[in-house]
C-alpha cells in the first residue's frame, strides 16, 4: 500500500505558493489526496495542509526537498506519516467525564491516538485505566510538592515520548515552567462560564443567574491561565426548568464533545498556530 504523508506549512503570503508546493510533490511522485489553505489578510501569512500519497517509504528524501522549498519561501513546515498514531498522555483529577469519553473514542478507533499513560493527582480512575490496559501514574500535588510533582509528570511525559498532553479536567494550575515544557502540545478544556463565574461551584452560580447557554472551550495551554489559542468551542441551550444537576450534566456532555473534536483535529494535524489564534482545517 502506498504510504501517505501530511504536510503542514505557514509562510508569508505571496503568489505561487500552491503551485510551488504541488509541483514539488509531483516531482517527488506524490499524489495529493486532500488539500486546504488559508490566506490571513490581517497577518499576511499563508497556511496550508496537504495529505498526499507517495512511493517514498521513508520521509527523509521528502524532508530534504521540502527544506529547499522552505528556504526559498521563508516557510515553516512539518511533515508526518499519516498512519502514525500520536503518542498521548492524559492528565485528570476527579472529574472523569472527559477521560472516559476520550478513552472510549480511542478504543473504538475514532481518535488516531496512541494513549501511553494517564497521570492523576488522585487515585479515582486507576481502575478505569486498568480496564483499558493503560499505565496509571498517581502523582499527588500539594503547594509544597508542586515543583517536584511537575518534575515527575514531565519525566513520565518524556519517557512516553508524548507529542500530545490532554488535560481532561486536570484541576491543577500548571507552573510557567510546566507550560513552557508543554508549549504547543498540551490541550485544556474548561466550561464557558469564565470569567463571569469564577471559583468553586460555577454551575451553582450559573443556575442562580438563570443562564440560557452552557458552553465549553478547548485551547492550547499557555502560562496565561485559560487564555491559550482556542481550538474549538460549542454551546448548548439551557432553560428555567433545569436543575443544577441538569446544567452540570449538560455542561459535561458539551466539554466531552468539544475536547474530543479538538484532540481529533490536533492528532490529525489540522490545527496550525497563527499567533494567539489557530487555523483549523476541519
Amino acid at each position: 500500500m502506498t504510504p501517505s504523508y501530511i504536510l503542514t506549512l505557514s509562510c508569508p503570503d505571496k503568489p505561487g505558493i500552491v503551485h510551488a508546493v504541488s509541483s514539488l510533490l509531483l516531482r517527488l511522485g506524490g499524489n495529493i489526496e486532500e488539500a486546504a489553505q488559508f490566506n490571513d489578510a490581517t497577518t499576511g501569512l499563508f497556511f496550508m495542509r496537504v495529505r498526499f500519497a507517495c512511493e517514498q517509504a521513508e520521509p527523509a528524501p521528502l524532508d530534504a526537498a521540502l527544506q529547499e522549498l522552505a528556504r526559498a519561501w521563508s516557510m515553516h513546515f512539518e511533515l508526518r506519516a499519516a498512519a502514525r498514531r500520536m503518542p498521548t498522555v492524559i492528565m485528570v483529577s476527579q472529574q472523569g467525564h472527559c477521560l472516559n469519553d476520550l478513552l472510549f473514542r480511542w478504543h473504538s478507533g475514532l481518535l488516531p491516538l496512541d494513549v501511553r499513560a494517564i497521570i492523576s493527582n488522585h487515585r479515582d480512575f486507576y481502575q478505569l485505566a486498568a480496564g483499558y490496559n493503560i499505565p496509571f501514574h498517581h502523582v499527588p500535588v500539594t503547594p509544597e510538592s508542586k515543583a517536584a510533582a511537575e518534575a515527575r509528570q514531565l519525566e513520565i511525559i518524556d519517557a512516553e515520548g508524548a507529542d500530545l498532553i490532554v488535560l481532561a479536567r486536570y484541576m491543577q494550575v500548571l507552573s510557567d515552567v510546566m507550560c513552557a515544557a508543554l508549549n504547543g502540545r498540551a490541550i485544556n478544556i474548561h466550561h464557558s462560564f469564565l470569567p463571569s463565574f469564577r471559583g468553586a461551584r460555577p454551575y451553582h452560580q450559573a443556575h442562580e443567574r438563570g443562564v440560557k447557554l452552557i458552553g465549553a472551550t478547548a485551547h492550547y495551554v499557555t502560562e496565561h491561565l485559560d487564555e491559550g489559542p482556542i481550538i474549538e468551542q460549542d454551546v448548548a441551550r439551557a432553560d428555567h426548568s433545569m436543575t443544577i444537576e441538569d446544567l452540570t450534566a449538560l455542561g459535561r456532555d458539551t466539554e466531552s464533545q468539544v475536547l474530543a473534536r479538538a484532540v481529533k483535529w490536533h492528532s490529525e494535524h489540522r490545527v496550525l498556530l497563527n499567533g494567539h489564534k489557530t487555523v483549523v482545517f476541519r
